[in-house]
Formats: C-alpha cells, sequence, structure tokens
C-alpha cells in the first residue's frame, strides 16, 4: 500500500469519527490486549532468588573455583620448564578473573533483587499509609 493510499484510508476513517484505537482512557476490546493496569511484585518470590544466590550459586561457585585452582596448581608443578606451564598459568589466571567478575554479578544480583523487594514493600506500606484518614487536631479541643 502506497503512502496516498494509506493517507486516503487514514482521512476517511477519522472522517467517520474517532478511532478507538486513538483513545487512551479506555481498556482495549479485544481480550489479551493491553496491559491490567496492575502493578504486581512478589517480595517473597525475590527475596527466594536472592537466598539461592547467596546459598546455593555463590558457595557452588567458589567449590568450583577453588577445585579448578588445586588441579591447574598441580598441573603447572608438573609442567614446570614447559611452555604448557606458562599456558596453564595464563588461562588459570583468566579463570580467576572470570570467578571475579561473576561472583560479583551474582552478588549485585542478589542485592538488587532484596533492593527491588524492599522498595515495593517500602511504597505500598507509604502509599497505604497516605490514604489513613487525617486525625482532625479540633476534634479534642
Amino acid at each position: 500500500m502506497s503512502f496516498e493510499q494509506e493517507w486516503a484510508q487514514q482521512k476517511q476513517a477519522t472522517a467517520e469519527g474517532p478511532s478507538p484505537q486513538m483513545r487512551l482512557n479506555q481498556v482495549p476490546a479485544e481480550p489479551g490486549a493491553g496491559g491490567t493496569g496492575v502493578l504486581a511484585t512478589a517480595p517473597p518470590q525475590k527475596k527466594k532468588a536472592a537466598n539461592t544466590i547467596e546459598n546455593v550459586l555463590e558457595p557452588g561457585t567458589v567449590k568450583a573455583a577453588d577445585a579448578a585452582d588445586e588441579s591447574i596448581r598441580g598441573a603447572v608443578k608438573a609442567f614446570t620448564g614447559w611452555e604448557t606451564a606458562t599456558g596453564l598459568t595464563k588461562a588459570h589466571t583468566h579463570w580467576d578473573d572470570q570467578v571475579k567478575r561473576l561472583m560479583g554479578r551474582l552478588s549485585s544480583e542478589k542485592t538488587a533483587l532484596r533492593g527491588a523487594s524492599n522498595l515495593f514493600t517500602g511504597n505500598d506500606q507509604l502509599t497505604g499509609r497516605s490514604f489513613q484518614p487525617v486525625q482532625s487536631k479540633v476534634a479534642g479541643m
């Protein structure tokens, strides 16, 4: 469809009345279109995910890194004097760097999950308190 045809079609549709697609103050007519209008968050699930990172992923990563450290040290000793030892040392340095990056990422994700959970909970509580009736200072006089 050319631009001119599409423009003519839009002008004709506008002449017939406002397009329901252009209205911002209504829910879309077809099911499944648009959001529900509710922001939902699940603090318990965020807490569970953060705890999984802290209690499963971080210790498992440290354990795997330590196991690799022992193996590499033994291999480097066995190949002392060979270029293989130098290559293993470089690979081990790169491995350690990647482990540190992964641990940092896990830590930041854990912190973000807990922070988001606390933020949403705090905002909900603050909003709830704002709807409580104001106590009159005149009533007690």
